[in-house]
């Protein structure tokens, strides 16, 4: 697991840890790392135009410098890759500047530009093999401001690799909300912990590949606000089988989707489930979703229903909306499934219902809803957009106002529960957006709930390996958090279906 916590107590451990250390110890160490991984890019040749080998001597190293910690960051930095060979330029962007930082810049043979000099800038940073973003830390809130938006937009549009510092100027290092101009860094090295906004978009867009650095503020920090589970973590959560198990035992979940018009829905959402290590698929449907379901997946237990599930049969956990339909009839079926003590999962069709009637959801067992930001906004009463932006924001406001497990699906999907650190999960992969992806997580993580994982563990595992699925489909075989890459081939959702047991075969390597 990966931890992320927010600036407060970032700030709060920074303090304590500072009372005990000598005076810049913190700041060194966090430039040493910092220089490090610089270095690293120089020498792998990923850096700018440096070819592999040639190092730090002799490139060309750039530095956003602001009045903030992390311009001092950033000129330590400096120092220490100058002191290497490199030939480092700062340009001074704040209203002040780190003395001790420049000091050590000037004294390792660095130098520096005032932002006032706008031709000098603009030729250093269009000649920088790696520049290094230092303009703002992660107190800064809203969009960048002159001059820094003005280097930020030069530094984007060179062929240098961006560094950020801590975190990319512009970004929120809470939310990862970015209101504005904001630098969109290769590489992030942050420091002491994670922070929530490099793991959500739209700010994670912009952080690149995340290093983390150790300052030793771990035994200060309290408990983390965000987490990103690894495939660790899924594996103890996906329930699997036992030397006793039957199928009964391993879980069996009731699944209600498909109707007369949307059938397809219905045969994504069963596939997930079974494929998701259910002992056993009951499904529950209009006659010719069912005949379609028997058609491609016999070994579900399948019953053709009209006003009532009370022939399907003893199930563990129901998997309820996809293809459903939103009136009277799907309003009836969604009741009685909600009206059960059994865990439920509400998807598609079945949250448009529940938008409307809210108080289906007044129950004591668990219950996941699964929207995209559009369901989401339509729960909440607000706009999608609105939801893309700040997507920590709402689904943490979904859940506490809801009472359920919340995952909300997006180019970040973030799953809350209340009382819990939000859930971020690390795989996935655009060619996911596709019609049926969203009914096989839904299968998924409903094999999962009729196996015992509690709402969150299940939610967040299902995410996980639909995402990572996603991808073993796309591209073939790859790590856990390997990110997309422009070779991936389209995918349809029957496709994600078949890379599942792939996807859990990664888990223990």
């Amino acid at each position: 697991m990966r931890y992320a916590h927010e600036v407060d107590k970032v700030r709060a451990a920074e303090r304590a840890l500072m009372a005990r250390s000598p005076e810049g110890a913190l700041m060194r160490r966090a430039a040493a790392g910092l220089a490090s991984v610089c270095a690293g890019l120089l020498r792998s040749g990923r850096a700018g135009v440096i070819g592999p080998g040639e190092g730090v001597y002799g490139s060309r190293v750039v530095l956003l410098a602001g009045s903030g910690d992390n311009g001092g960051d950033a000129l330590y930095a400096g120092a220490l890759l100058a002191r290497r060979g490199a030939h480092v330029t700062a340009v001074l962007a704040g209203s002040k500047t780190h003395e001790g930082g420049l000091a050590a810049l000037r004294s390792a043979g660095g130098r520096s530009l005032d932002a006032d000099d706008p031709a000098g800038s603009v030729a250093a940073i269009e000649a920088a093999d790696l520049i290094i973003d230092g303009l703002l830390g992660i107190g800064g809130r809203g969009g960048l401001r002159e001059p820094h938006a003005t280097l930020a937009g030069h530094a984007s549009r060179s062929v240098a690799t961006i560094v950020a510092c801590d975190l990319p100027s512009g970004v929120d290092a809470d939310t990862g909300v970015v209101s504005g101009a904001a630098v969109r860094a290769d590489v992030t090295v942050t420091f002491g912990t994670y922070k929530p906004g490099l793991f959500v978009d739209p700010g994670a867009g912009h952080a690149g590949v995340v290093e983390l650095v150790d300052i030793g503020l771990g035994p200060y920090l309290g408990d983390p606000d965000v987490v990103l589970p690894q495939a660790a973590d899924v594996d103890l959560w996906a329930p699997g089988p036992s030397r006793e198990s039957n199928k009964y035992r391993r879980g069996v979940p009731g699944v209600v989707a498909g109707s007369k018009t949307f059938t397809g829905a219905a045969v994504m959402s069963v596939g997930g489930a079974i494929r998701g290590g259910a002992g056993m698929v009951r499904f529950a449907s209009a006659e010719h979703s069912v005949e379609l379901v028997r058609h491609r997946w016999p070994e579900a237990v399948t019953s053709v229903v009209d006003t009532s599930l009370s022939e399907v049969g003893r199930v563990n956990a129901w998997v309820a909306g996809p293809g459903l339909g939103t009136g009277e009839h799907a309003e009836a079926l969604l009741a009685e499934v909600l009206g059960t003590d059994l865990p439920v999962l509400v998807d598609a069709d079945g949250l448009t219902v529940v938008a409307r009637r809210r108080d289906l959801l007044w129950r004591d067992a668990p219950t996941v809803l699964t929207p995209h930001a559009g369901e989401l906004a339509r729960l909440l009463g607000t706009e999608a957009d609105q939801v893309e932006a700040r997507r920590l924001e709402h689904v943490r406001r979904a859940a506490e106002e809801l009472g359920a497990t919340v995952l909300l699906k997006g180019s970040t999907t973030v799953i809350a529960e209340v009382g819990r650190p939000v859930r971020v999960n690390p795989t996935g992969t655009p060619r996911l957006a596709t019609a049926g992806s969203g009914d096989v997580l839904s299968g998924l993580i409903g094999a999962f709930l009729s196996g015992g994982a509690s709402a969150i563990d299940a939610a967040a595992a299902g995410a996980y390996l639909h995402g990572l699925a996603g991808r073993l489909a796309a591209s073939g075989p790859a790590s856990d958090e390997r990110p997309p890459d422009d070779r991936e081939a389209p995918i349809s959702a029957y496709d994600v279906i078949e890379a599942i047991p792939a996807a859990f075969r990664t888990l223990t390597g």
